[in-house]
């Protein structure tokens, strides 16, 4: 199915989502999320960046992502989430074409680093990205719920407690929930103050969360279309 593109405005915000294609995992080991991580930090920058220097299967940590260095970003990663075959952004255009820039950055940069790494041609992912426009902030709160909350399919098949599924949302590493929650991960990826004033601190971000959480369970699973994803 082909999806309408956007008109990206600077300062407004956006949906972005893809998943690698014929449905294939794009992340098979923690070296590949950490590699992804690296992307989302190192090449969200106007300046041109060596997105070969860093290597997850060398080198596993990224202490370096907990603190801001100098550098012109492209976008504001506002939150993410990254599945064994898909991803999600909400992310803020900073400049003109900021959007565009960063995600031919991104996507093409993991593209390479996977294929090397496992010895493949070809595309890794399901054609260009998807990106909806995000308009109003009602939609915003939605959306970071419902972000935040993929993971829980994994974690507990939506059979434990609320509670429990949020407490192990904190530890789920690939998300920007945990950095949320006030639990250090990798800070210096997303610009939180935004949200985080928009939904009344992170109390408001856990309640997002939360609704979304109760709301799978309720559908057994079954997730409804959310900003044109039609993925799940």
């Amino acid at each position: 199915m082909r999806y309408p593109k956007p008109t990206f405005i600077t300062n407004e915000i956006y949906h972005i989502y893809n998943r690698g294609v014929e449905k294939r995992e794009i992340f098979l080991e923690t070296a590949d999320y950490l590699r992804m991580i690296h992307n989302l930090y190192e090449l969200n920058d106007k300046n041109a960046t060596l997105n070969s220097e860093y290597h997850p299967k060398r080198n596993p940590g990224i202490e370096i992502y907990t603190e801001n260095r100098a550098k012109e970003s492209l976008v504001e990663i506002l939150a993410f989430v990254l599945m064994p075959n898909h991803y999600h952004l909400i992310v803020r255009e900073k400049e003109e074409g900021g959007v565009v820039r960063f995600m031919q950055k991104f996507g093409v940069g993991y593209a390479m680093y996977f294929n090397k790494i496992y010895d493949r041609v070809g595309p890794l992912f399901q054609g260009r990205f998807k990106a909806t426009h995000v308009k109003t902030e009602e939609y915003l709160r939605n959306l970071v719920g419902y972000v935040h909350t993929n993971p829980v399919e994994l974690i507990d098949n939506y059979q434990n407690r609320t509670s429990t599924t949020i407490d192990q949302l904190k530890k789920y590493r690939w998300s920007s929930f945990s950095d949320y929650m006030g639990i250090s991960n990798f800070p210096a990826v997303t610009s939180r103050g935004f949200i985080l004033e928009l939904m009344g601190g992170d109390r408001g971000v856990e309640t997002s969360a939360e609704s979304w959480i109760v709301h799978r369970r309720d559908k057994k699973a079954t997730v409804p279309e959310i900003a044109g994803d039609r993925r799940r």
